[in-house]
């Protein structure tokens, strides 16, 4: 059965997690362009903040402070955006926090605790959402991650979270479809996104943590957020980068793990001491922010993503592509550059970021 999604200017959108980072931007472009919406998050101080600010712009908005790890702070939310506005179109499944440390070395309450938010957070958005989204349809959105298709070192249990995640919402989606309900059930799977994402992780490393490049802006995955809540679709990568990762998984699972294995423990590493606090168990403090502390260059758009989004584009991500290969092909030919420097490299020749 086709379903049709409202324009965005005539929804009531629900998003966890968006007092930072995605969230944030998500909430603040889509009462820009005109759809109600309704916050949530732990801190009641950040949810005023930013609905005070989204007022301010002449947006239209309802807040609800609670904890996604909670099934009744999310039937809570629920019954909020009921209240205000009678009705939900989308809702973004966007909570989620990581640890940084080896495997062997994070306790087993903080593991808990993570999955308690990154999954166990989808999972009581989505049925807290359904029995509403199931009357008059809708979209609902999880954020998963490419780490849920191609695992890293260093945020073991994070992995693990995104891939339950992948698991849950493909599940989810085919039970949907065979029972013939009116909503669409989207995976957005971003890569390294400049949110303070590394400064809300509780962090087992000696040194702050970093993001490991190709680093994109939250305002790609909010602009991809959006579109899915009004055009159908079943899952998008966010970046081109990411893409490169699933293909890599895919065609040579062995030599990415050893490619992971030179790369991936130092690309995580700042040179900057840790901080020492985080917000896995307690709610944050202090001032709302989408981006993070990245230092290095920051992808504002993907052409990836935008073909996948809208296939006429296709073309000119095979174009793309070849270009990309082709300064692959090129480089072998002559002095080869270290790890990392290749790895941007790629990624830029493949989006095209620097000349669009």
């Amino acid at each position: 059965m086709a379903i049709t999604l409202k324009p965005l200017a005539d929804q009531v959108i629900v998003i966890t997690g968006a007092t930072s980072g995605i969230g944030l931007a998500t909430a603040r472009l889509a009462a820009a362009r005109g759809a109600k919406v309704v916050l949530n998050a732990r801190a009641e101080d950040g949810l005023r903040e930013v609905a005070d600010g989204i007022r301010a712009a002449g947006g239209d908005v309802a807040w609800f402070a609670g904890d996604v790890a909670s099934s009744q702070d999310m039937d809570g939310l629920a019954e909020a955006a009921i209240r205000a506005y009678g009705r939900i179109d989308t809702w973004v499944n966007n909570a989620g926090i990581s640890v940084y440390g080896r495997l062997e070395e994070t306790p087993l309450a903080e593991k808990r605790r993570l999955f308690d938010v990154t999954f166990w957070g989808v999972v009581n958005g989505a049925a807290s959402a359904l029995p509403h989204l199931r009357r008059q349809g809708g979209a609902l959105i999880n954020i998963g991650s490419v780490v849920g298709e191609r695992a890293i070192p260093l945020q073991g249990a994070y992995v693990a979270a995104k891939h339950a995640v992948k698991g849950y919402t493909d599940t989810l989606r085919m039970e949907l479809e065979e029972q013939g309900a009116p909503v669409v059930v989207t995976l957005i799977k971003p890569t390294s996104i400049d949110t303070p994402f590394t400064d809300h992780a509780r962090n087992h490393l000696d040194v702050q943590p970093k993001l490991p490049a190709p680093v994109y802006a939250p305002e790609v995955v909010a602009r991809t957020i959006l579109f899915c809540a009004t055009h159908p679709r079943r899952d998008v990568l966010v970046g081109g980068g990411g893409k490169a990762f699933s293909l890599m998984e895919k065609f040579a699972p062995r030599l990415t793990d050893r490619l992971m294995k030179r790369t991936l423990f130092s690309q995580q590493r700042s040179d900057r001491p840790a901080r020492g606090d985080d917000d896995l168990f307690d709610a944050p403090t202090g001032a709302s922010q989408e981006r993070g502390s990245q230092t290095g260059h920051v992808m504002r758009s993907s052409v990836y993503t935008e073909a996948a989004l809208r296939p006429w584009l296709t073309g000119a991500a095979v174009a793309t592509a070849a270009v990309g290969m082709a300064w692959l092909l090129a480089r072998r030919r002559g002095r080869r550059p270290s790890p990392r420097a290749q790895w941007e490299s790629r990624v830029d020749a493949v989006e095209l970021d620097q000349v669009l």
